[in-house]
């Protein structure tokens, strides 16, 4: 068993916390060929990715009780088993529709790894170094969305979209296997109360009427939602719109990526110095800059995939930047409900994509013009949550 000051435990905390991306991710470029063979049209292959957004929001409410009653561990071993099952269910999927059931099976499993990751960070780390940890949490966890597209682009090609699923339920068993040996328990006093009723509602009311909550959750929730934006409708526009091949689509994304790694080793490095408030405030100008800038080249239009590509590596250098500091600003807080708060959190911010994620498929016309819109319009909000409510608490401290 690990000591809760291990080096090991950021890096595991990484990993489970990787389940989301990995689980959206690696089978992105599989979506085209998914809806040729299971006989669904775009809307519905990308409806797989909706669903299981949308699976993943509302598990989180339940999960963020269930480990401050519990403990984080018990609770974690118990997810990704279901992950695991799951995922070979998507693999013997015959149908969109059994996949589409499949997927939100697999998305229940899979986001008690990220909400109850972020948890244990603040459990391990305390309210001063969890942004800082988080950061670097954030960066290693970008290897997953890296790396995720290649591997499953090259899966697809060499042993088709089923082996894909596959993979992560090969993942899913050995994270399985290591929180159950190796992982110590978090969570520093548990709370019998947590899982009734009357208390989750109490504590989600508490967290919805604290101003400052409410700014870091919308920052994270506007900003998360143009990266799915990207995710439900990149596939297509590369793929099918700009003639490349599946394999390639990884390399495509990394760049993108990239970005992402920037933006969090830039939060990592100037947290201390600057502040949370200062760095996601940058941050959010960054994604609205660059946002609108690949709208307007939709608009033009300029019909290269640079068009697409440049602005999203800027647009993720803000994600990189203010998602870690949204998140360990909104559960500074409260040490006593951090499973609760990171719950919520979750759950505002997986519900709000997913309804863009709809969006983009019913709006897709084949260019990169709806996909651009909803990025543009996520990075302006995120700005205008970090101004109207983040600093204007600041202001008011």
């Amino acid at each position: 068993m690990l000591r809760k000051d291990s080096r090991a435990i950021p890096a595991i905390i990484a990993a489970l916390v990787a389940l989301g991306p990995l689980s959206t991710d690696m089978y992105l470029p599989a979506m085209p060929s998914m809806a040729q063979a299971l006989g669904g049209g775009i809307d519905a292959v990308q409806l797989t990715l909706s669903v299981f957004l949308a699976g993943f929001a509302v598990s989180q409410l339940f999960y963020g009780a269930l480990s401050d009653r519990f403990g984080r561990k018990p609770v974690l071993v118990f997810s990704l088993l279901l992950f695991t099952a799951a995922s070979a269910g998507c693999a013997t999927a015959d149908d969109v529709g059994e996949l589409i059931a499949w997927r939100f099976a697999q998305s229940v499993g899979a986001c008690a790894g990220p909400v109850l990751g972020r948890a244990m960070v603040r459990d391990i780390f305390g309210r001063a170094r969890a942004a800082r940890v988080l950061s670097y949490v954030s960066t290693a966890m970008a290897l997953a969305p890296a790396v995720a597209p290649l591997a499953g682009g090259y899966l697809v090609v060499a042993l088709g979209w089923e082996s894909v699923f596959v993979a992560l339920a090969l993942f899913g068993l050995a994270a399985m296997a290591v929180v159950a040996f190796a992982v110590p328990e978090s969570v520093p006093e548990k709370d019998p109360s947590a899982i009734r009723p009357v208390t989750m509602l109490r504590n989600f009311i508490h967290l919805l009427g604290h101003r400052a909550y409410v700014g870091y959750v919308m920052s994270c929730s506007f900003v998360f939602s143009g990266l799915f934006a990207f995710l439900s409708g990149s596939s297509f526009v590369i793929i099918d719109h700009f003639g490349y091949a599946a394999q390639h689509f990884g390399l495509f994304f990394a760049l993108v990526v990239a970005g992402y790694m920037t933006g969090t080793l830039l939060g990592g490095r100037l947290s201390n110095r600057l502040g949370t408030d200062v760095l996601l405030k940058a941050g959010a100008v960054v994604c609205a800059a660059a946002g609108t800038l690949m709208y307007v080249g939709a608009l033009v239009p300029v019909d290269h995939v640079a068009a697409v590509i440049v602005p999203m590596m800027a647009y993720m250098i803000g994600v990189g930047v203010v998602m870690p500091q949204s998140m360990a600003g909104a559960l500074a807080p409260f040490p006593t409900m951090a499973g609760a708060a990171s719950a919520l959190f979750g759950f505002v911010q997986m519900s709000f994509a997913a309804g863009v994620g709809v969006l983009v498929g019913m709006f897709h016309d084949g260019g990169p013009s709806a996909m651009a819109a909803a990025i543009s319009m996520m990075g302006i909000g995120t700005l205008a949550s970090a101004k109207l409510l983040v600093e204007r608490k600041r202001t008011r401290a």
